[in-house]
């Protein structure tokens, strides 16, 4: 903090905003308010303290300590102004004094500091404590989320070696809809109309993408399209589906105590979700041995179910699902892995964060079968890049290639005869050849 007043020095001033925020602290453990009414107290306890300081301290410099301290005790230190702004997509921290954020796609450096590591260790133990997790050298990763659902992971030394690192993936409190996406850019109005077809038509789908490139949005945007009718269990590592149908179960992974026992995985929720009667599973990410359970339950009846996994392409995505459930410690072999993957999975969508920070689907691909040993993958959609503007931004298309998937008849018997020109045939030229 770089404060300056008439008789007071920055040092001094650092030690007056500390002497407040241990009054502060002392009076919240002492009187110990209910949590809606925490703001309201610190405020009536501030304006008591501030009442008694010199009163040769200008206006501007009382404001700024009044929102450090207000950020300290109520919120999450340094970082909470860019916790509250809407521009910002992701936070992290990389030490005390290197704080970055994602705006619009792109990686800039904050202006933000923290006082040294012990800061940044207090603010991961807000984080934490009320969700009853712990870090510490013995366990020095933690995965949480905050109260509005933003994801959250803290590292801390020994493992980080240039001191304790967040990471938090804001979450968006206006929920995307499938024509939002559209006027993005994201997806084209044809995608969308086959995206919708193949979700009410119960068709099993992964979304595919690197980290950061909207996985969680698109699989948000999809869940979404569910009918109402059904019931949908929801199983997540940090709870970040804003799902709005009615019959939906959330469930969460748990991690395991001091003791290092009551650990609850990804694959135990898959496994027991199947006594749930789930008319449809929607698995957040795919990293391990679940994959198994979930391929199982897609080729069990369990039609509609929906994930996300990290890969580039959407064959890489059929190389890391095959990898996945070697991870489940079957010694299955690779050909009735392969078997297996095609016939449970119908489509796979490519999620992209493009050079120039924009987010897209670059390819809607159907698995297709096998031929002898190998996945056919078709594509239905594809991303066709063009140039570039003068300020970077990527031109191109999202455009059908012109192929209709197997599964039509399936999207037919739901109720979706999708007009020719979906999958990129000119009417003209259909009339032409007749």
């Amino acid at each position: 903090m770089t404060l300056s007043s008439p008789g007071m020095t920055s040092a001094d001033l650092l030690r007056l905003k500390h002497f407040i925020i241990e009054n502060l602290n002392r009076a919240l453990e002492s009187e110990n308010p209910p949590y809606a009414n925490r703001e309201a107290f610190v405020q009536k306890n501030m304006a008591d303290i501030f009442s008694r300081l010199p009163s040769n301290i200008p206006d501007s410099i009382r404001q700024q300590i009044n929102q450090e301290v207000r950020n300290e005790v109520l919120g999450y230190g340094p970082i909470q102004p860019l916790l509250d702004d809407k521009d910002v997509d992701e936070v992290m921290v990389n030490g005390p004094k290197k704080v970055y954020v994602e705006r619009k796609g792109k990686l800039v450096k904050s202006g933000v500091t923290f006082e040294d590591n012990d800061q940044v260790l207090r603010i991961i133990d807000r984080i934490i404590l009320p969700l009853g997790r712990r870090v510490d050298a013995d366990s020095p990763t933690v995965d949480a989320r905050l109260p509005d659902g933003s994801r959250v992971n803290a590292v801390v030394p020994p493992v980080a070696i240039d001191g304790a690192s967040i990471t938090i993936r804001k979450f968006r409190k206006d929920k995307l809809s499938m024509q939002q996406l559209v006027e993005f850019g994201s997806i084209s109005a044809s995608m969308s109309e086959f995206l919708r077809a193949c979700v009410i038509s119960r068709l099993n789908i992964i979304i595919s993408g690197g980290t950061g490139s909207g996985k969680t949005t698109l699989l948000n945007v999809l869940s979404s399209l569910i009918p109402e009718t059904e019931r949908i269990i929801t199983i997540e590592d940090a709870a970040e589906l804003q799902l709005q149908q009615e019959h939906v179960v959330r469930l969460e992974t748990k991690a395991a105590d001091i003791e290092g026992k009551g650990q609850v995985t990804i694959r135990d929720l898959v496994r027991n979700s199947l006594r749930m009667r789930p008319d449809r599973i929607v698995v957040g990410e795919c990293r391990g041995g679940e994959t198994l359970d979930m391929l199982q339950a897609m080729n069990t009846g369990h039609d509609g179910s929906l994930t996300t996994l990290h890969a580039n392409t959407p064959r890489d995505a059929l190389s890391r699902t095959e990898t996945m459930v070697l991870m489940a410690g079957m010694d299955l072999p690779i050909k009735v892995i392969r078997q297996q993957v095609s016939s449970a999975i119908d489509l796979i969508v490519q999620q992209t964060r493009l050079k120039d920070g924009s987010r897209k689907v670059i390819a809607i691909t159907e698995v297709a079968g096998m031929e002898g040993d190998t996945i056919v993958l078709t594509d239905i959609f594809r991303f066709e890049q063009t140039g570039l503007t003068p300020d970077g931004k990527i031109i191109g298309q999202l455009k059908p290639t012109g192929i209709r998937p197997l599964f039509t008849p399936r999207l037919e018997a739901a109720g979706f005869k999708l007009p020719p020109e979906v999958f990129g045939a000119n009417m003209s030229d259909m009339l032409r050849r007749r």
